[in-house]
């Protein structure tokens, strides 16, 4: 993960968002007066604009695939870091997961029949967990009498 990337990450957590809104508030009125005020208004309704757009993009382009279904769920897996948001584990998925019995429990496979299950909190990863398939207990498919 690159710095940027890092300082993204924590700037876009509901705290640090609250601190830059109340800053931005403060700080436009305090220098600028009332036209300060209008234009920390307009800056944090771009950023949510912004944020809006940008949730909407990820499932845009996860509607278009199966459900639960990843190119590669190892390649998926060696992506993930606990912290992402759920948005960037459908940027890496490419697809909506299933969710499992636990509404914070979602589970993506792939063709060979591996899979990925990704717990969240509060749209947060926790944790993730990878099973995979033994290539030599794999049964044959079933063969059709003529």
């Amino acid at each position: 993960m690159t710095m940027t990337q890092k300082i993204m990450k924590q700037l876009s957590s509901p705290g640090a968002n609250a601190l830059l809104v109340g800053a931005a508030i403060v700080v436009g009125w305090w220098v600028y007066g009332w036209r300060g005020l209008v234009l920390a208004i307009t800056l944090i309704v771009f950023w949510m604009l912004l944020q809006f757009g940008r949730a909407t993009r990820a499932l845009a382009n996860a509607a278009h695939q199966p459900v639960g279904l990843v190119d590669s769920v190892v390649m998926a897996q060696s992506r993930l870091d606990t912290g992402m948001q759920m948005a960037d584990v459908l940027q890496i998925t490419g697809s909506l997961g299933v969710q499992q019995g636990n509404r914070d429990e979602w589970l993506w496979h792939d063709e060979a029949g591996n899979e990925l299950l990704v717990t969240l909190r509060r749209g947060i990863v926790i944790r993730w967990a990878v099973a995979r398939v033994d290539p030599d207990t794999t049964t044959p498919p079933p063969q059709v009498a003529p």
